[in-house]
């Protein structure tokens, strides 16, 4: 078990290393974009909307299904959603089916970034298929959709295949969760049997800001809308999420108790954690997310390391994707509906929310959590949103459980013989330890992640069998 667990782990941080732009808080490199060759017929891009305002559901539904033997005959659905028409935003859905039932829950899964494609989670964590090589796909034996519906979206407009006019890039935390809403609307228009089945919001990284942001969207617009409108949604579940800037920046007391850095570092670290804090509290976030770079720098400096996402390994990774490749050659453009659309590498993206990143999104856990199902899970031997930094704001948080988690006694969760990690539940909130693994935990732990989504979609205690 624990040559298989390394080995997984040399793997996962070879392809989320692969997709890091920058250090932090971007948590995904620059992906590779290839030109469109304007001899080649790549299809169209498939519009979804107009035939879902005409209540041609149907025909969009027969449109949208993908046929490509690579896929090996999985159902799935691929298109693009309309969220802004004034600036010509589409955001693009890739949909795979639950393999057990149709009665089984929905569940959205949004990548983090800014601006790094949710295609990552579908080839590289849980989708049904993952690469082979870059022109073949095989199936994964714990894909999430052997018990879920999954939905992948690049988001927001200008992530991965989904596109905007110039001026359509969004800017803050609202106008996410208002595009977001926009388009899973039109999802359940497109398949209005799914939308009475329990709707999950799942994610990881940067999606600690768009997963609350989305949820609370939803919360506060359901209460206006007739039932057969409503979505559906049960809980929300983070990895490794970068939702309270200022409460997650205590890099250098983790690395010392890690034995990473020495007292001498921590100072240093410590330092320039507190000049990122002062930006915060003055609202200069541009300015906070820069000095926020230089605390891991200092890590580098020091150390040599530059993996911060399991420090297990100490260095990145230069290994391309495979995944880029492959889903921009011609057949499987045609295949998902693209068409010569661009496949970005989210760098617009990134500068339209520069100012957002450093700013928290704390504020709406309360509520959420009021509401729905709420899992925060972390890889062990993350650096970058490490457990620690989670729990620090976990701590502080003002909700209607607070007293409950603080004095909560901590299990152990375990997965057949396996103690997979420890887990913490006070009301609505569930915080888990995954052991094991980094920033990544459906790649490092794919067995564990597995039985993690399932326990959560159907409500089953993680110290519970299963």
């Amino acid at each position: 078990m624990f040559r298989v667990t390394f080995v997984c782990l040399a793997i996962c941080a070879s392809l989320h290393l692969a997709y890091s732009r920058g250090r932090f808080p971007n948590f995904y490199k620059k992906i590779r974009t290839f030109p469109i060759n304007v001899n080649e017929d790549y299809g169209e891009k498939l519009i979804l909307t107009p035939y879902i305002e005409n209540g041609l559901i149907q025909e969009a539904r027969s449109l949208a299904r993908v046929e490509y033997e690579a896929f090996q005959n999985i159902t799935h659905y691929t298109g693009f959603f309309t969220v802004n028409k004034t600036h010509n935003s589409n955001l693009f859905a890739w949909f795979c089916p639950s393999e057990s039932d149709s009665s089984d829950p929905v569940v959205l899964w949004l990548q983090g970034g800014p601006g790094s494609t949710s295609l990552f989670g579908l080839f590289s964590e849980n989708g049904p298929f993952k690469m082979k090589n870059e022109t073949e796909v095989i199936l994964r034996e714990k894909t999430w959709t052997k018990n879920n519906s999954m939905l992948y979206i690049d988001n927001p407009a200008g992530t991965g295949y989904s596109f905007t006019d110039k001026g359509g890039y969004v800017h803050d935390e609202s106008q996410v969760g208002e595009e977001l809403f926009q388009a899973i609307q039109q999802f359940f228009l497109l398949f209005p049997e799914l939308r009475k089945n329990e709707f999950f919001i799942t994610g990881e990284s940067y999606g600690g800001h768009y997963i609350p942001a989305i949820s609370h969207t939803i919360l506060t617009k359901n209460m206006d809308l007739p039932d057969d409108l409503k979505i559906n949604l049960k809980g929300l579940a983070i990895g490794d999420g970068w939702t309270d800037p200022i409460n997650q920046l205590n890099y250098g007391e983790y690395l010392f108790q890690h034995g990473i850095v020495d007292s001498n570092t921590r100072q240093r670290m410590d330092k320039q954690r507190d000049k990122t804090i002062d930006l915060i509290n003055q609202g200069k976030y541009d300015k906070a997310r820069d000095a926020n770079d230089k605390i891991l720098d200092i890590l580098t400096d020091v150390t040599g390391m530059t993996n911060v996402y399991n420090y297990l390994f100490a260095l990145s990774s230069d290994d391309e994707p495979l995944m880029d490749a492959f889903i921009q050659t011609t057949p499987v453009r045609k295949a998902i509906h693209v068409g010569n659309a661009t496949y970005h590498n989210g760098d617009e993206v990134d500068e339209a929310l520069n100012g957002d990143v450093m700013k928290s999104v704390v504020h709406l856990l309360p509520d959420l959590l009021d509401n729905y199902r709420v899992l925060l899970y972390s890889g062990q031997v993350d650096i970058i949103v490490a457990y620690p930094l989670t729990i620090n704001y976990l701590q502080k948080l003002n909700f209607s459980a607070a007293a409950e988690y603080k004095t909560a006694k901590r299990n152990t969760w375990y997965v057949d013989k396996d103690i997979a990690g420890f887990v913490k539940v006070a009301g609505n909130l569930t915080d888990l330890l995954v052991r094991d693994a980094g920033h990544m935990v459906p790649t490092d732990q794919p067995a564990w992640a597995f039985d993690l989504i399932n326990r959560f979609t159907r409500n089953i205690p993680f110290d519970k069998p299963l």
